[in-house]
């Protein structure tokens, strides 16, 4: 039972791609359980706190809360343990008197570095112990178990694989666990990258020193854990599963699992561990002895290469209204996913299928044997309209990718106070 019992006790671990649309809709379910909008919430900033585009990941995170999720947030921001009195104390009472605190990406041994010998660690217990909500997602998901992965350290900078202490925020709701988060993680392409870029090899070393009563919580890409401590249940959310591993051994929830978080306990301690056998726990759970059957999530990449499959397919039936609608929807997606503060390549790639399905579209207007105006004139129109769009919320990059692979392609935009005309070759301008 919460200690006021006004809030609910809602404790969230996401795997990744928190500010992300596959994540808009567990963001906005906590949310709904903390009374009327705006709900008071924080990000605080810690994890990241040493990158040199703290402020950048801030606002992108501040823009997708409000603008994708509909609730603001407000800055709880304590970026380092030598910030002044003032930023430290106003730190700390956002936090309290949030209902939602959030953290999400950058180093868990960062964050746990600043947060020692701190009030946060305990503010955040309160959190959990007294009413309110805390979402940890990817490096901050990290610190909340007994024992984190230095996942920078050993991953990036290649010292040997070790634990560290973890906030330990865990145990005392029954789960003695070390959470790993990005448990799907497939950027590596030809190295394993899995297990937070540990990789199997690595995660076995790490496993054998584990403390005996202590087991792995993975944690998915794209996909939530949603504790409700009053209730005592556990909810899969998102896209993958989320996995109990003991000793080599591992028992897989999907999404859409409902189950009570004593039974994330006893899956790891089940027979079925070491005994070599695979069997199913329950209707949502099954017992893999191989790790790389769990499932992949890569939904932006996914999504990315079949729009493209259909601006191909389209140019191929010189169907050219379903080539523009598809690259408009690359576009959309791009917009979509732009607040991500994953520091992955997939928004650079999906970029780049853009402004390849731009110029695929000025090659067909090069080789039109008509009139050329009037053979791209649907296709410019529509991504000049796209254009303004872009130029409209400030998203320069997109605007001068579109203008910049027109121009590749032989047609000259002009600006004007009345608005963007275009010429193709020498042809008149055409408003």
């Amino acid at each position: 039972m919460s200690g006021s019992g006004a809030l609910p006790r809602i404790l969230t671990i996401m795997g990744s791609g928190e500010t992300t649309p596959t994540m808009t809709r567990a963001h906005r379910a906590i949310l709904d359980r903390l009374g009327e909008r705006p709900v008071p919430a924080v990000l605080l900033d810690t994890p990241y706190g040493f990158q040199e585009n703290a402020d950048d990941i801030t606002a992108r995170t501040l823009d997708y809360f409000r603008d994708s999720v509909g609730n603001p947030f407000t800055v709880a921001s304590f970026r380092s343990a030598d910030v002044d009195a003032l930023t430290r104390e106003t730190a700390q009472m956002r936090i309290r008197e949030a209902r939602l605190v959030f953290a999400g990406p950058g180093s868990p041994t960062y964050a746990l570095r600043q947060w020692a010998g701190t009030e946060i660690p305990r503010l955040l217990a309160a959190k959990l112990a007294d009413g309110g909500a805390v979402t940890m997602a990817s490096a901050a998901a990290l610190t909340l178990g007994r024992l984190t992965i230095p996942v920078y350290e050993v991953y990036k900078v290649g010292e040997a694989p070790r634990w560290l202490p973890g906030l330990d925020l865990l145990t005392p709701l029954g789960l003695p666990v070390a959470v790993v988060p990005h448990y799907d993680n497939a950027e590596g392409g030809n190295h394993d990258t899995r297990f937070c870029y540990m990789g199997e090899r690595r995660l076995r070393v790490l496993e054998a020193e584990l403390p005996e009563e202590v087991f792995i919580l993975g944690v998915d890409g794209h996909t939530a854990l949603v504790l409700d401590l009053d209730a005592g249940t556990a909810s899969v959310v998102g896209l993958g599963a989320v996995t109990v591993r003991k000793e080599g051994r591992s028992t897989v929830f999907p999404a859409g699992s409902e189950l009570l978080i004593a039974q994330l306990v006893a899956a790891a301690s089940t027979p079925a561990f070491g005994s070599g056998a695979t069997v199913a726990q329950g209707p949502t759970a099954t017992s893999v002895g191989d790790p790389a059957e769990a499932p992949t999530s890569r939904p932006l990449r996914e999504e990315v290469a079949n729009l493209e499959r259909i601006v191909e397919s389209s140019l191929e039936e010189c169907d050219a209204p379903a080539a523009v609608r598809a690259i408009l929807a690359l576009e959309e997606t791009i917009q979509a996913w732009s607040r991500d503060t994953d520091q992955s390549d997939a928004l650079a790639v999906a970029r780049s299928a853009l402004r390849g399905a731009i110029v695929c579209l000025g090659e067909l207007a090069a080789e039109g044997s008509r009139d050329p105006a009037a053979l791209v004139g649907p296709f410019v129109d529509a991504l000049l309209a796209e254009r303004l769009r872009a130029r409209a919320s400030r998203d320069w990059a997109a605007a001068d990718a579109i203008r910049d692979r027109l121009m590749a392609a032989g047609i000259e935009l002009h600006d004007t106070p009345e608005g963007t005309t275009w010429e193709l070759g020498s042809a008149t301008p055409v408003p």
